[in-house]
Formats: structure tokens, sequence, C-alpha cells
């Protein structure tokens, strides 16, 4: 019984030993695979008898781990859309043929790093095959509430690299200086011009024009008004008043040149009565051809917006929002996985978010072809966080994972496993010899 025993043993130790060699030869051969996990395999001692009496040699076992939540060092590349993921947490991903075959349905698999270009369909597809998956934004770039303990909310994410774009502006803000002296008496009291383009709803080119015509004092002596007439029009109706009012600037030791009171004047446009200005705000929300756009003259005291001071007439912060149409361009993808398209015009546009999925135990994953995963009963269940939130890390673009192998490690480990398995069929050939002698006893 007991030569016996060392026999098994030494079959066990062939055995698991070459369950060695071949996690460690798996590692090293995919020493430059991005994304790959290392294999770690154990041994574990087997015990068949304890106390007195003879004793039977157990062998022993071998356990193998792939070591998912092992993170690989970073590599910067040149493609934004090459994905990886700094920190804790997974990229969703579907396979390209389920995607073919059930569209938005397709499956989600997990994965931490992939190099994604937009395939013949648009899909952000990898050369392994796997599509990019994400939640899609709604007409503002917003993202809609989705559910984050379950995949239904994700689709593979598709792109219409002919799109064009263009938004309507919808807020502008006037930071202008009105010459004060313009307000004395016997000043030129030239009306000062400006025009602001803004873009209607379809993208085209439109302008607000802004005159500021001063109000001079009654009589020679009197102080200066510092009142101004200020009118706006629309080219989009044939030069329309869209607005008029009444601007006064306070010369007061503290906050001279400021606003100090904008009054509509109650003249009835072709879009209706001027309309209010909110001091609170500082906004004018004035009614164009396309629609209402929010303009900002500043708030009472306020040194931004208009001011009255005594320089030149200068327009020196004149924004507004809104683009013309432009050509798509390309895509990035942001620290927070918004999904961006970007247009020729400096337009972009978010179009989806990838968000992260954590699992509390990331090495009872379910380990797939092309450094995929699935969700298992020792991962745990999975929960969909956004990037950066929560316990996950961040999403890196221009970047992929490395390899997790460390290959003068394997070499190392693998000149143990080969002394291992020696010893181990020295103990067999070593039992052999003595069953040969127990059957010479005979002769």
């Amino acid at each position: 019984m007991t030569i016996s025993s060392s026999l098994n043993a030494g079959v066990a130790g062939l055995r698991t030993n070459a369950q060695r060699l071949a996690s460690i030869s798996d590692n090293i051969s995919n020493a430059s695979t991005f994304g790959y996990k290392r294999v770690q395999t154990d041994f574990e001692s087997m015990v068949l008898s304890s106390g007195g009496g003879s004793y039977a040699a157990g062998g022993v076992r071998a356990n193998t781990q792939r070591l998912i939540g092992e993170n690989g060092t970073l590599l910067g590349t040149s493609n934004p859309t090459d994905l990886a993921v700094r920190g804790g947490g997974m990229l969703p991903v579907a396979q390209a043929a389920q995607v073919q075959t059930a569209g938005t349905d397709a499956p989600m698999f997990l994965t931490t790093t992939g190099s994604f270009r937009t395939d013949a369909e648009g899909y952000l597809t990898s050369q392994s095959g796997l599509v990019l998956m994400g939640w899609p934004a709604a007409a503002d770039g917003s993202i809609p509430a989705q559910p984050r303990d379950t995949a239904d909310g994700l689709e593979p994410i598709r792109i219409n690299t002919g799109q064009l774009a263009g938004n309507p502006t919808l807020n502008m803000s006037l930071g202008i200086n009105l010459p004060a002296t313009e307000t004395e008496f016997g000043a030129p009291a030239l009306t000062e011009q400006l025009s602001v383009e803004y873009f209607d709803n379809l993208g085209t080119s439109q302008s607000i024009s802004i005159s500021f015509q001063p109000t001079p004092p009654a009589a020679a002596g009197d102080p200066a008004t510092n009142e101004w007439t200020m009118v706006m029009t629309d080219s989009a109706q044939g030069g329309d008043e869209i607005g008029r009012y009444t601007v006064t600037f306070t010369d007061a030791r503290t906050g001279g040149g400021t606003l100090a009171t904008v009054t509509p004047i109650a003249t009835v446009t072709p879009a209706g009565p001027s309309p209010a200005y909110d001091p609170a705000t500082g906004l004018i929300n004035v009614n164009v051809a396309a629609g209402p756009i929010a303009v900002d003259i500043g708030t009472i005291g306020d040194t931004e917006g208009l001011s009255q001071l005594s320089y030149n007439f200068a327009p020196i912060s004149v924004t507004k929002d809104g683009s013309a149409i432009g050509n798509f361009i390309g895509l990035d993808v942001d620290a927070n996985g918004f999904v961006r398209a970007n247009f020729d015009t400096g337009e972009i546009r978010v179009v989806y978010q990838v968000p992260l999925i954590n699992v509390p135990n990331p090495n009872g994953l379910q380990a797939f072809d092309n450094q995929t995963y699935l969700p298992s009963r020792a991962s745990g269940s999975f929960f969909l966080w956004d990037s950066g939130d929560g316990p996950t890390g961040d999403i890196v673009s221009f970047a992929r994972e490395e390899s997790k192998t460390d290959v003068a490690g394997e070499l190392t480990d693998m000149i143990k496993t080969q002394r291992a398995y020696s010893s181990s069929a020295k103990v067999i050939q070593t039992v052999d010899e003595m069953l040969q002698e127990t059957t010479n006893i005979k002769r």
C-alpha cells in the first residue's frame, strides 16, 4: 500500500507540474497581448491518512486561477478610440457576430481595453471583433436615466460618419463699453453700431444688429446724463425691431460705469412688446425669427456686460453659442466615458456614454476568447457606474493596457517547474525499481 501510494503521488506530481507548465506557457505566449490577465497555478497537498499505522502518500493537486483583478501598465497610442481603464471597472462590449444577428439586443461582455475604430456599418469595433457598447444620448446631448443593475439600456455604439450637424444659437453675451463722454453736452452724440452673428434652427447665419444712441443733456452746464437708447433688430425679420431699451449707468464713487437701470420702452415690435430685463440674471430673452435667444447684458452693478467708461466704444467680449452646419471629422472619448462627435466647425456633440462595470470579485469572472469575460456566481452581480464614480476608475483614451505577464518571473517559474517535474519522474523511477526488487525476492 505504501509503495503504491508513492507511485500515485509521483504521478500526481507529474500531472500538476504539467498543468503549471501549461499556464506558464500560456502566460509567456501572451506577453505581448494587450489586456491579457496572467494565469496562476497553485499546489495543494492531499492527505489520505493521518495518525498511527502506515502512512499513505496523498500527492498533490493544482488549482488554476486567472488574476483578472490585476491591472497592467497603460501604453500610449495615437488613436483617440484606443481605450483602457485606469483603476477598477471594465468596459462593456458585444461580439460583432452577435451584433449582426441580434442588433441592439446583443449580449454584453466585459473587457479592460480595446482598440476601437468604425467599421463599414459605423460600429466602433476592434480587430478582434468586439463592439463597444454605451448609452445613447438624447438630441440635446444629455444621457437619459438608465437602469444600473442590468445591461438592457446599453446598445452597440454606431456612428454615422457622414452626418452633418449644426446647433441654433440660444445664448448670447454682450461685454461692451460705451464712451461716457458721448452723454455730455455738446458731444457729437454718435450712434454706436454693432452686429452679432447667430445661427438659426437650420444652421443659417443671421445677425442681431444693436445700436446705442446717447441722450445729451438738455442745456449747457447740465451734467452728463449717462443714458443711452439701445435698439436691437433681427436680420431674419427684414431688420424689424425685437427690443428697445433705455439704459443708464452710475457715476458713483463705487461701481462707476456699471449698469444702473434697464427699462424696456413700450414700443410694440412685430414680435410683440420689448421683452423684459431680469436684473437678477442680466438676461433679455429677445425673439428672433428662429425663436428666443437669451442675451446677457450684465446685472445691475456688475463689472461685466455693458459698461460706460471714458474710453472708446469697445466690444470687449461678445460671445454666443450655436454653430453653422459642419461635417463629421472624428470621435473622442473623455475620462467620464462620453463619446463625442467632432465637426469641422468646432462643434462637439455627445452621442453616447460608456459606463464602467464593477463586480465584487473580478477574479471570479468567467473568461472567454479575446480577453473578454462574463459575470458568474463566483464574481457576484454587476453594477454599471459612471466612469470615475463609486469604486471604478476612469477611462483613458489614446491608451492600451499591456499584458500582465512578467516574462522574467515566468521563466524562473518554468525552471522550478521543470525541476519539480524531473523529481516526480525520479520518484516513479525509484518506486519502479523497488517493486522490481520485491518481485526478485521470490527468485
